[in-house]
């Protein structure tokens, strides 16, 4: 099992190097990129955890619940981001070149076409397997917050290879938020991964900072 573990980072990592790395990120479409290594990620995700059937809520109930705390961790975790990306701007000279690096991928795509890839694509997957299926397989070899860090240090450190310091600042927030949320909420990985969505949705397309 750890040979697994280590070898989905490993895919992980490359397809981020990829997409990211100023020397190879000009190879593809990063929308399309993107969506295929989401793919790739849900797919060694459902293989290594026999499906993926158990995580989501059999009540209607309990999908109402999701749905009410995806938006309350979508809009707060926007809430936090507006304020991050303000006071960034104040601190440092780089921080809104940095972001406007990050916006002018939009450019090779039709928004409504990126807010679709995300909210059924690329959102999900990552949440799906950095912390359904990376965090909660640390959580057999480790203590639950050591699982925790683990597993968000390195959903942050695939970032590095984009050397653009508010992406990988950003990637770390994120992943102390949503892994946070799933070390405290286990049962609520549903509304954690409709989070993820919703949020990369608004603060890439429909709500950008």
């Amino acid at each position: 099992m750890k040979s697994r573990l280590i070898f989905s980072i490993l895919v992980a990592a490359t397809l981020w190097f990829l997409m990211f790395s100023p020397w190879t990120a000009h190879w593809f479409n990063f929308w399309w990129a993107m969506s295929a290594s989401a793919i790739i990620l849900t797919s060694v995700a459902t293989f290594n955890m026999k499906g993926l059937s158990g995580i989501w809520p059999q009540k209607r109930t309990q999908a109402l619940s999701n749905l009410g705390f995806a938006l309350l961790i979508a809009v707060s975790l926007w809430i936090v981001f507006y304020i991050g990306d303000k006071l960034s701007q104040w601190l440092f000279d780089f921080a809104r070149p940095q972001v406007n690096l990050i916006y002018d991928m939009k450019s090779s795509l039709s928004p409504h076409v990126i807010a679709l890839l995300l909210l059924f694509i690329i959102g999900p997957a990552e949440e799906i397997f950095w912390r359904g299926y990376i965090q909660s397989t640390l959580c057999r070899y480790m203590k639950p917050t050591t699982a925790f860090l683990t597993a968000t240090a390195f959903y942050t450190l695939v970032h590095l290879p984009s050397l653009n310091f508010m992406l990988i600042i950003a990637a770390l927030t994120c992943g102390l938020a949503w892994g946070g949320l799933y070390r405290l909420f286990p049962k609520h990985l549903p509304a954690i991964i409709l989070s993820h969505a919703l949020w990369d949705a608004a603060a890439f397309v429909w709500f950008p900072f």
